[in-house]
């Protein structure tokens, strides 16, 4: 370093806006002070020469701190910094970095202390906000309900809180830095990758910024189902990174499943009670007013006609009651009960309605868990409902097939379509209910327009899922 030796030159460095100096003698005393610290303290020099700087410019409870890293280090390491509030003239703070120096006189004795300052009131502000920031932000997650996760662009967990660890049974430590498909369940596990990567190259979002539900699972191997939603952000240094926020579906899906369950169950009892009773009774008043008939026939009565016509109309209303109570108690306790089911519900709809209803089945499609079985049939019995009363159809077709591990039930129609706004409400709760019914089963259920006009229903059903359904059951 070349050392500066023009005293005037010295000078105006020292007396420069920015630069905050104090000279001390070896006992700390002000000797001089620049003109920037006078602008900055409100004090001229002659106010303050002779003085104890820590004294007049620096708060009680910081003093102790002070003396021992300005004077406690005469002939020492001074490459430490240390950050002190100022007191003002008019009784303010400023926050100010202090480097300190021994001044050495041609001996090498140090005969005095050089101060040297930088006001940082506004980076301490700064600071202090974004401390403040960051604990209000990690007080807001510790105590969310829902599970959040950010995740980097190469799939790496990078924060998680503690509603993840009690959700997913991991704590802090076992998932930060891991990818996060180690809490999927296969098959999503393996694809998840694949999902993100074909994200980054082509930028179409398939679940960023859209929820969904999912299923995740948990350390103890057990599998749930999930409300997941992802959002993206672009950070200033350029990387990406994606939040997740989960919610437990798990309470949720089992009180959907005991309401569609109540709800089975009163069909039924309602089926059996029309069976049993109505179809009984009116079979005895069919064959009460056949008898009658038959007698006023013989006596050539005229009225025999009106009769004859009353017997027709039990008859009629006896077969009516009779497909009612079959599409009430639809699938018998069997593996092949669905195909059976679906056929009864083609021909019913065809003989009620007067529409064409064929139903294809080209393989036998065996479902062994009667429950899952019932579903599907209400998902298809709403489905022709709608086809009915909604599209106008002149033609429904029922086809259920097993494909690529899926059991796909599909119901199309010709009719006049579906609005662009469609929802739940505008066909009662048909489509809610039956939206709720495929996932409930682990599957998708997909209401779109038909290319030839009409619309189609779509169900696909995981076949692991009739199988888990089967082990929750009790039956394997």
């Amino acid at each position: 370093m070349i050392p500066i030796t023009d005293p005037a030159l010295l000078q105006s460095l020292v007396d420069h806006a920015g630069m905050l100096v104090l000279g001390l003698d070896t006992q700390g005393r002000i000797q001089w002070m620049s003109r920037g610290l006078e602008k900055l303290s409100g004090y001229v020099d002659d106010e303050l020469k002779g003085k104890d700087w820590v004294a007049s410019l620096i708060p009680l409870e910081h003093r102790a701190a002070a003396y021992l890293l300005c004077r406690g280090n005469k002939g020492g390491d001074r490459s430490r910094s240390h950050i002190k509030p100022l007191i003002t003239q008019e009784g303010g703070l400023r926050h100010v970095e202090w480097f300190h120096s021994d001044i050495r006189n041609d001996e090498g004795q140090v005969t005095g202390i050089l101060c040297i300052g930088r006001d940082v009131t506004e980076l301490q502000l700064t600071r202090e906000a974004l401390v403040a920031s960051e604990k209000r932000s990690s007080a807001v997650l510790e105590t969310a309900v829902n599970a959040i996760i950010t995740m980097s662009d190469s799939r790496l967990i990078e924060t998680v809180n503690s509603a993840t660890e009690r959700l997913f049974g991991y704590s802090r430590e076992e998932m930060v830095g891991q990818n996060i498909k180690m809490l999927m369940p296969q098959p999503y596990r393996e694809k998840h990758d694949g999902y993100v990567q074909n994200y980054l190259r082509t930028g179409v979002k398939k679940i960023i910024g859209i929820g969904r539900e999912a299923v995740g699972q948990r350390k103890d191997g057990t599998v749930f189902p999930m409300d997941l939603s992802v959002g993206e952000a672009l950070l200033p240094d350029g990387r990406r990174v994606f939040t997740g926020i989960i919610r437990d579906l798990s309470d949720r899906k089992q009180l959907e499943e005991k309401i569609l369950q109540i709800s089975e169950e009163e069909q039924h009892r309602i089926g059996q009670d029309i069976h049993d009773d109505l179809c009984q009774q009116l079979a005895a008043i069919g064959c009460l007013a056949k008898v009658a008939h038959q007698q006023l026939h013989k006596s050539s009565s005229p009225a025999a006609e009106n009769l004859h016509e009353i017997v027709r109309l039990v008859t009629h209303a006896n077969v009516q009651a009779r497909e009612m109570s079959r599409g009430l108690m639809p699938v018998v306790l069997d593996a092949s009960g669905l195909m059976a089911a679906l056929a009864d519900l083609a021909q019913g709809t065809e003989r009620i309605f007067r529409v064409a209803c064929p139903f294809r089945c080209d393989l036998p499609v065996e479902i062994p868990d009667n429950k899952m079985a019932t579903q599907l049939f209400r998902i298809a019995q709403e489905a022709v409902a709608n086809a009915i009363k909604h599209s106008h159809a002149e033609r429904i077709e029922i086809t259920l097939a097993e494909e690529d591990g899926n059991v796909l039930l599909n119901i199309r129609d010709n009719g006049v379509g579906i609005p662009d706004n469609v929802s739940g409400r505008s066909t009662g709760m048909g489509l809610l209910t039956m939206t709720h019914r495929a996932r409930m089963l682990g599957g998708l259920l997909t209401v779109d327009l038909d290319d030839a006009g009409g619309t189609i229903v779509r169900c696909s059903v995981p076949v692991s899922a009739i199988s888990k359904q089967l082990v929750s059951g009790g039956r394997l």
